[in-house]
């Protein structure tokens, strides 16, 4: 299985991060990342359709708000805080207080 592609921290746009971020599915994904160490992507399809979900996931990682690797047979996934916060300070925080 090929590793999964992330942008690096200093690559990160915040047009593509707020893209991401403007759809309600992708916005629960990440809100729920926000709140646990790291989560599986099965723990995170609502069930949904697999490729509905790797479809958000993948606009999640080439965004760079979601780090993906695979473990297994299961890929772990967790929120890039520190990397958002550091490019985009107060950013996450504000969107993640918004219900």
């Amino acid at each position: 299985m090929r590793p999964y592609k992330h942008p690096a921290a200093g690559e990160l746009v915040l047009e593509r991060v707020l893209y991401a971020l403007s759809d309600s599915i992708r916005l629960d994904i990440v809100r729920h990342l926000a709140r646990v160490e790291c989560a599986t992507c099965g723990e995170l399809d609502g069930g949904r359709p697999k490729s509905t979900v790797s479809h958000h996931f993948k606009v999640l990682r080439e965004a760079g708000l979601v780090f993906t690797e695979s473990t297994g047979t299961s890929h772990m996934n967790t929120l890039r805080r520190s990397e958002l916060d550091g490019r985009f300070p107060g950013l996450l925080a504000a969107i993640l207080a918004q219900h």
